[in-house]
């Protein structure tokens, strides 16, 4: 197996992983304050990584140090914001849909920011994923609310974290650089949570048990797996694959949450998938037909 097609089956796996995250989440804000719960999350998953890189992290450069905790606090602000609007959303699935507008974003930003040009198949398939994201938005029959405005907010946010993450991945080792952004993010989370709110006098084994496989499964392992990926492949390739977690969020979400599945979501979704296919398989079927 290719390095590329490696890259791209650990980013597939990420995204499961990262739809999973929604659930568990959403699960351990039921009895653990929002903020905190995001500030646990992320400083004990960057503790379950230190013991496998912690040598090379103290070895680094300080402008290298620094510029990997800039990305962090790009991270940590799309989190804190995405974690507030799953706080006041009642749909996991739309705001997975548009949460994923943020992997849309990412090939342009990283042509404003780093002058790396979309490959053309990117322009092709853009627009399916882009249709099946309005039909997958369409079908809940939503009006525009605060919950919706803060996932558009965090998207953004995540779009120029996932071009830096990139960029920095080539540099870093990837252990390393995911524990500093898991750690600069939990940092936030609690310094937000210590102003702003107020935690339980008790908590029950169950929730402890939902943030334990935040951090295990949908942080540590998927933090590290994405940044694994994003090292071998290009930041529109991994961008356009990412694009698959809002699917698998919402499967997740109609297995434990019942939440229907319109028509056109499915629609959407198949929408989703195709945009997948033709970036991926567009340049050896053009290859192909030349022959």
């Amino acid at each position: 197996m290719t390095n590329n097609r490696r890259a791209d089956l650990i980013l597939v796996i990420t995204t499961i992983l990262a739809s999973a995250g929604w659930i568990f989440s959403k699960e351990a804000i039921q009895g653990l304050p929002t903020f905190g719960f995001i500030g646990l999350r992320f400083i004990l998953a960057s503790i379950l990584l230190l013991p496998f890189c912690y040598r090379t992290l103290f070895n680094i450069n300080r402008a290298t140090l620094v510029g990997a905790a800039s990305v962090g606090c790009f991270l940590g602000s799309a989190i804190l914001i995405w974690i507030y609007a799953i706080a006041n959303s009642s749909s996991l699935g739309e705001g997975a849909f548009i949460m994923s507008l943020s992997m849309l974003f990412v090939p342009i930003i990283a042509w404003i920011f780093f002058k790396n040009r979309p490959p053309r198949m990117f322009w092709f398939s853009l627009p399916f994923a882009i249709l099946g994201l309005t039909l997958l938005s369409k079908g809940s029959s939503w009006t525009i609310s605060g919950s919706q405005i803060w996932f558009m907010f965090s998207a953004v946010m995540l779009a120029i974290q996932f071009n830096l993450n990139s960029h920095f991945a080539q540099k870093m080792p990837t252990l390393v650089l995911t524990c500093i952004q898991l750690f600069v993010t939990g940092v936030l989370g609690v310094l937000v949570s210590l102003l702003t709110e107020t935690w339980p006098q008790q908590i029950e084994l169950e929730i402890w048990g939902w943030l334990a496989m935040s951090v295990l499964i949908a942080t540590s392992l998927r933090y590290a797996l994405q940044t694994a990926g994003q090292k071998n492949t290009t930041t529109a390739n991994a961008a356009i694959i990412m694009i698959l977690e809002p699917t698998w969020t919402v499967f997740l979400s109609m297995l434990w949450y019942g939440e229907k599945m319109e028509l056109t979501k499915l629609v959407g979704c198949s929408l989703i998938l195709f945009a997948l296919i033709i970036y991926r398989a567009g340049p050896k079927l053009a290859s192909f037909t030349k022959r």
